[in-house]
């Protein structure tokens, strides 16, 4: 990762007159199935003539969500992106056992219920025990030959090819083992053994090794990583899709959640640093320090439904009901919508996200 995170030194493109015209950059968090209220989102903003996409980056749920809606970007343009999104997840839906190693409990759930907690797992006595005797065993051991089921959905829905002529910039971020520095994977050497190193939960599956260097899920490095839309694209605008939750009003008290609750707080730690150099960046630009013409003065953005996707446990992220992926889409796509009619002039002009206020929820 470079040492001046939050700065590129070359000079960037100026802000069109219009937000239709105006390029922005996507920022995707991972969150196992929770990804489907990214997907809602995705489309709500493909179905909007601006702003014009320009970069992607994501990790793990989010990652996939990149690489697909680029293939079908690729092929058919932003009609093309909603139908591959569309796909993918219905796709994700009927395989299980995706985002775990337990496809039973794939379609857990109080069917119609309108209630999201009703499609939390960790009250169900299979999954507890499925926790416990994940606690007891190595993916080495109980899944001897690496059986993953997202490995065929995901080749079905990335077009290698497609993404490396396609006009989207695109970063893939997953997490070397050994030194535990971010790797970023673009559209030039992107593979399905890239994405799936991106998802690679090592309590789940084995290690993703991919030109002799062993991965795991992009999360604990940058979830998602910033820093490559700011270096490697033209956008000042960055829209972030937040899907995991910065505080939780709760005190975990069991093992489980304070197990579920440090896993969060991990996933959440690089996404604060980079924000925290950001806004020291932005500092320093505002009281005449730094040129503007040299270091992106990037203007943020974000969409994210703390509420909606509170009741929530992080067992729900296994579950890939196809019921709860369409409430999830659902939910994103309303947060996109709202986004939109609020912010939509913004684009170009002024951020509605500073990184104080990111980083000190209130």
């Amino acid at each position: 990762m470079p040492s001046a995170l939050p700065i590129s030194r070359r000079a960037a493109a100026p802000a069109a007159a219009g937000p239709a015209a105006v390029p922005i950059d996507l920022a995707l968090q991972g969150g196992g199935a929770h990804g489907a209220f990214t997907w809602g989102v995705l489309d709500r903003l493909l179905q909007d003539d601006g702003p014009a996409l320009d970069g992607l980056s994501g990790t793990s749920a989010g990652a996939l969500n990149a690489a697909v809606l680029a293939s079908g970007f690729a092929d058919g343009g932003r009609a093309g992106a909603r139908a591959a999104l569309q796909a993918f997840w219905l796709d994700l839906s009927a395989s299980g056992g995706c985002f775990g190693p337990a496809p039973m409990l794939r379609n857990a759930g109080a069917g119609g219920a309108q209630d999201l907690s009703a499609f939390n797992l960790d009250g169900l006595p299979l999954y507890n025990w499925t926790q416990q005797w994940l606690n007891s065993f190595s993916p080495y051991q109980f899944n001897p030959f690496d059986l993953n089921p997202l490995r065929d959905v995901v080749a079905r829905h990335v077009n290698a090819a497609a993404l490396r002529k396609g006009p989207l910039a695109l970063f893939v971020t997953a997490t070397e083992v050994r030194s535990g520095q971010p790797r970023i994977f673009t559209r030039k050497d992107l593979s399905v053994d890239a994405l799936l190193a991106s998802a690679c939960l090592p309590q789940l599956f084995k290690a993703v090794t991919i030109d002799g260097h062993a991965y795991w899920d992009g999360g604990y490095s940058g979830n998602p990583a910033l820093w490559p839309l700011i270096y490697e694209t033209r956008a000042l605008d960055l829209l972030l899709v937040r899907i995991n939750p910065l505080l939780r009003p709760e005190l975990p008290d069991t093992a489980a959640e304070i197990s579920d609750r440090v896993n969060e707080i991990t996933f959440n730690a690089g996404l604060m640093a980079e924000m925290r150099a950001i806004g020291f960046v932005q500092r320093l630009i505002a009281q005449g320090k730094l040129d503007d013409q040299q270091y992106k003065n990037l203007r943020l953005h974000e969409i994210a439904d703390d509420a909606g996707l509170a009741p929530l446990h992080p067992s729900s992220k296994l579950n890939t009901d196809r019921r709860f992926l369409e409430r999830l889409r659902d939910l994103g796509h309303a947060a996109a919508d709202a986004w939109l009619r609020a912010h939509r002039a913004d684009l170009g002009r002024r951020a509605t996200l500073h990184p104080d206020r990111f980083l000190q929820p209130r």
